[in-house]
């Protein structure tokens, strides 16, 4: 692995010609030139009238192999161009001739989705559709074999095409409350500055509410905490209205599809029980003791009085910024070396990354915040980040690279109708390689190094696991509020707020009025039933590096036979072919002993 050690220019006011080409990843590999994207676009739709030949012909079994066939080369040219227009906008936002392209891929996108609308209901209406006989007809719908018993499993909800075309057509006007929510939220409510210990004052909103919690500076953080939670609680009969409108809507369309409510209609999609979503909150309620313990250390470590909700995000760990100040090259060391229990094989493509064009590092002028990983098949994966020196860009190369590698080990070990994992899968890969580097660091850090890197640690499964369960919770009690006919009104939903919170922080958490508007501001609860996610996600990563670190069962190669299968099977049955099973308590509970032997850890260390 080669990289540069020289810094280049970089920043928000830094053109982006100034950054140097291998610092860029290399968007010539998905298309040569311009004129080799728009010839595909010229010939994918001529293409799609294609597909109108197999309407009405999908009982021939020939003519539905070819069908799907078709689509999926089409699909992968969608890809294709969509990823080519969508990366380079997020590279310079301003730069008009990007947005123009992306409009241009946003509309084939259209067509390809409506030219191809009417294969799986026509496939459906099959009802007696039998793989079995398909593989015997023609040996080359191994390939499709999970694709098409998935979607028979769904077709006792599939309801007849006329029916199912008008519910598509009403999704449009029942969104509303989803909409209100995101316009009022993101446009219409504004907030109050919040000023510090110093008089001075500050900016409030939702996109620097985080960093202003983070802060040393307590007064900032409550007049912060008191402007935005106060001013979400000046609308809260709104937003109760807007999130009962959309748990109304939910449970509309999972009982007209015959489910028997909105959690049972929303896990099915990935074909999860309802039972492993209550072991996991029943997990978490018999292991919240841990939880109480770290509050209360917070209380007496910030020597408190009394502990806030605008106290929790409070590091542990001195503050120094300069703590793991590293240089890009130096941070792709460093993960190259805490991945490498992952074997030869994942570090050489992991290296590959790092130096072929597979990254865009730097942030520019004009380009999007944050990071994020974009698999194309038959191409490569693309990771961008805006790297700066310290350890939260190490742990999101770390991270975004762990998305990446699952991409890339999917597409070259899965057909392409077979390469695309869940998104209950897809935190798994990015959160292991986290915990890998964490475990690598902690290993040759100091006593200050560690302190935050346990501090990092414990907040990961705090708000990752704690905090999204829950969430989870809530979701639960809302929902079957709905199922039950009743509404969702603002004091209501204010008292199980605070109460979740007295029973998840315990008796060290002060309850402030503010906090018991912080459920309306959240926006995933317009998604029903997905946080769970990130903590069934975190809990299996948790697992695995675990049985990685300590080599035990075969763990790296199960593990990698998981990254190496994307999409071929269901969730829950992948990971537990490689040694994680969610159906029971067991790797929930494993993360939480963790978290409280770290949290022991801590205690020592802070002494």
């Amino acid at each position: 692995m080669t990289i540069s050690n020289t810094v280049p220019k970089h920043g928000s006011d830094i053109s982006r010609d100034d950054i140097p080409q291998t610092q860029k990843w290399h968007i010539e590999d998905i298309f040569a030139s311009l004129s080799k994207w728009e010839e595909t676009c010229k010939t994918l739709k001529s293409r799609l009238d294609d597909l109108s030949a197999f309407k009405g012909k999908l009982h021939e079994t020939e003519k539905l192999f070819n069908c799907l066939a078709l689509r999926d080369e089409l699909s992968q040219s969608i890809e294709k161009i969509y990823a080519y227009t969508r990366l380079q906008r997020d590279t310079d936002n301003a730069d008009q001739n990007f947005q123009e392209l992306v409009g241009i891929a946003e509309n084939i996108t259209a067509e390809y989705y409506n030219a191809t609308s009417f294969i799986e209901p026509e496939i459906l209406a099959q009802k007696e559709l039998s793989f079995i006989w398909l593989e015997k007809t023609n040996p080359k719908f191994c390939q499709y074999k999970h694709y098409l018993e998935d979607l028979m499993r769904k077709a006792p909800h599939v309801l007849p095409t006329r029916e199912e075309e008008i519910l598509s057509k009403s999704r449009l006007s029942t969104s509303a409350a989803e909409n209100i929510f995101r316009i009022l939220t993101g446009a219409d409510i504004s907030f109050a500055p919040a000023t510090d210990s110093e008089g001075a004052s500050h900016a409030v909103s939702e996109g620097s509410y985080l960093l202003n919690m983070t802060s040393r500076d307590r007064k900032l953080r409550e007049n912060t905490f008191k402007s935005l939670m106060g001013t979400y609680r000046q609308y809260r009969n709104t937003l109760s209205a807007s999130l009962a409108g959309n748990c109304r809507s939910a449970n509309f369309y999972a009982t007209i599809h015959n489910y028997q409510d909105t959690l049972s209609a929303s896990l099915a999609e990935d074909n999860i029980p309802v039972s492993l979503y209550d072991n996991l909150i029943n997990a978490i309620h018999a292991n919240l003791e841990p939880l109480h313990d770290y509050i209360t250390l917070k209380k007496e470590k910030l020597s408190l009085s009394e502990f806030h909700a605008f106290d929790l995000y409070v590091s542990l760990a001195k503050e120094n910024t300069d703590i793991f100040s590293y240089t890009y090259p130096e941070a792709c060391t460093i993960v190259q070396t805490a991945l490498a229990p992952l074997g030869d094989s994942y570090c050489e493509k992991l290296s590959e990354g790092f130096s072929s064009g597979w990254i865009d590092v730097y942030e520019n002028k004009g380009k999007r915040s944050g990071a994020y990983s974009w698999g194309i098949y038959g191409v490569h994966p693309f990771v961008l980040l805006n790297y700066q020196p310290r350890y939260n860009s190490i742990s999101t190369i770390a991270h975004e690279m762990g998305h990446a590698m699952h991409s890339y080990l999917s597409s070259k070990n899965q057909t392409y109708i077979n390469s695309d994992y869940s998104i209950f899968c897809a935190e798994v890969a990015s959160t292991t390689n986290e915990i890998l580097l964490l475990e690598h660091m902690l290993k040759n850090a100091n006593k200050e190094q560690k302190i935050y890197l346990i501090n990092q640690f414990l907040e990961a499964v705090r708000t990752t696991v704690y905090r999204q369960v829950q969430f989870a919770e809530f979701e639960k009690c809302i929902h079957e509020e709905i199922s039950a006919g009743k509404t969702l009104v603002a004091k209501n939903l204010e008292e199980l707020w605070l109460d979740l919170n007295k029973k998840y922080y315990g008796k060290s958490l002060a309850l402030d009025q503010e906090l018991s508007a912080e459920w309306s501001r959240i926006p995933h609860f317009y998604t029903p039933f997905y946080v769970y996610k990130y903590a069934t996600g975190y809990s299996a990563a948790t697992t695995f590096a675990d049985l990685i670190l300590q080599n035990r069962l075969d763990a790296k190669e199960k593990y990698l036979q998981f990254l190496s299968s994307g999409g071929s099977d269901y969730s829950l049955a992948l990971l537990q072919k490689a040694g994680v099973d969610l159906n029971t308590p067991l790797p929930i509970e494993y993360t939480l002993r963790k978290f409280k032997e770290k949290l022991t850890e801590l205690k020592t260390l802070l002494d």
